[in-house]
């Protein structure tokens, strides 16, 4: 993760690659996104810790965001 940083990404996914190329290989149509739910420590020095229930907070917090975004583009969809 350090070295992502210091070539200057700001976000790393953790399945989303994954998922699309399984998708792609089976035929279907793809249309991903990701939601950024924590911070992730690159300094073990640092106080920070990761925890699931952050990760489920921040998903719960933009729930209603994310839901918007669906409905919308499933409705240009049909």
């Amino acid at each position: 993760l350090r070295l992502l940083k210091t070539c200057g990404v700001d976000a790393v996914g953790m399945s989303t690659v994954h998922e699309v190329l399984t998708a792609h290989h089976a035929g279907m149509r793809i249309f991903a996104f990701s939601l950024i739910s924590n911070k992730c420590v690159t300094d073990y020095d640092d106080d920070y810790e990761v925890n699931h229930a952050e990760v489920i907070d921040t998903g719960k917090m933009r729930e209603p965001i994310l839901k918007e975004l669906v409905t919308r583009m499933v409705m240009k969809m049909c």
